[in-house]
Parts: C-alpha cells; sequence; structure tokens
C-alpha cells in the first residue's frame, strides 16, 4: 500500500487541475454544456482525491519528509502552503459549484476564476509534495497529520 494510495491520490488531484483547466476554457469559448460536464468531473475527481487522502490519513498515517534536515524547514513551509491553499481552495470549489447549482450565475461568475487559480497551485503543489515524498526524498516514516507537518 506503501506508494499505491498516494499515487491515486495525487493523480486524481492533479486529474481535477487539469479538468479544471479544459472547463474555464470551455466556457470561455460560451460551450456552457461543455463546461458544465466538465466541472462536474472535476469535483468528482477532486472528491475521490479527498476520500482517498483523508483515508490514507486516518489508516495509515502521512509521511515525514525524507530529505535532508537542511531544507526541511523550507519543504514544512511548502507543505503547510499547500495545505492551507488545499483547504480554501475545496471551501471556494463547494461554494462556486454552490452557486453554479442554484443558478446564482452572477456570483458563480465572480468567485469561479478565482476558485480555478486557487485550484491550480493547489493541484501543482499537491503534486510536488508528492514527488518530494515518495520521488526525490523517498523513506519518511508515516505518522499523524499533525507530526508530519510540525516536525515532530
Amino acid at each position: 500500500m506503501g506508494l499505491i494510495l498516494p499515487t491515486v491520490s495525487t493523480a486524481f488531484i492533479v486529474i481535477s487541475g487539469i479538468l479544471v483547466a479544459i472547463g474555464w476554457y470551455a466556457i470561455a469559448k460560451k460551450q456552457v454544456e461543455k463546461h458544465m460536464k466538465i466541472m462536474k468531473w472535476a469535483a468528482v475527481c477532486a472528491t475521490i482525491f479527498f476520500i482517498t487522502y483523508v483515508s490514507r490519513t486516518a489508516f495509515i498515517g502521512n509521511t515525514h519528509f525524507g530529505g535532508p534536515d537542511s531544507i526541511k524547514p523550507i519543504y514544512q513551509t511548502f507543505l503547510f502552503f499547500h495545505i492551507v491553499l488545499a483547504t480554501v481552495g475545496g471551501v471556494m470549489g463547494l461554494i462556486t459549484l454552490r452557486y453554479a447549482y442554484t443558478k446564482n450565475y452572477a456570483s458563480h461568475r465572480k468567485i469561479g476564476p478565482w476558485t480555478s487559480i486557487v485550484w491550480f497551485v493547489t493541484s501543482i503543489t499537491g503534486a510536488a509534495v508528492y514527488l518530494l515524498l515518495y520521488w526525490i526524498y523517498p523513506g519518511g516514516e508515516t505518522s499523524g497529520v499533525l507530526d508530519v507537518i510540525f516536525g515532530k
């Protein structure tokens, strides 16, 4: 299970980010139906990511940074930034989807581009965290999420 769940969750967050970009392009081209379908799939992929990530965190734990101590504070700052961004992006995503489903298109159009930008950065930083933890500096132990973030 070591690399499977992180790979699956990262793949879904990256796919979600790509779908948001495609959906944004579709709405810019006034392809409303295509935009709606793509954004629904982006939300599904983000939800699968979230379920996979939370399940892994609850049942297995999070992975400690396995790289050199000299760059560990930089990594932890980056990780904290990613987590805050992912949380903000998730909440913004729910609000943006709610506006769409309640046909509050004026509010949807205002928040949607900002939500997309936050989600792009979340997707990219999530992929970077994955690469740092499992490919560039593999080998960290797993433990509770607060221990991982604050380096205990």
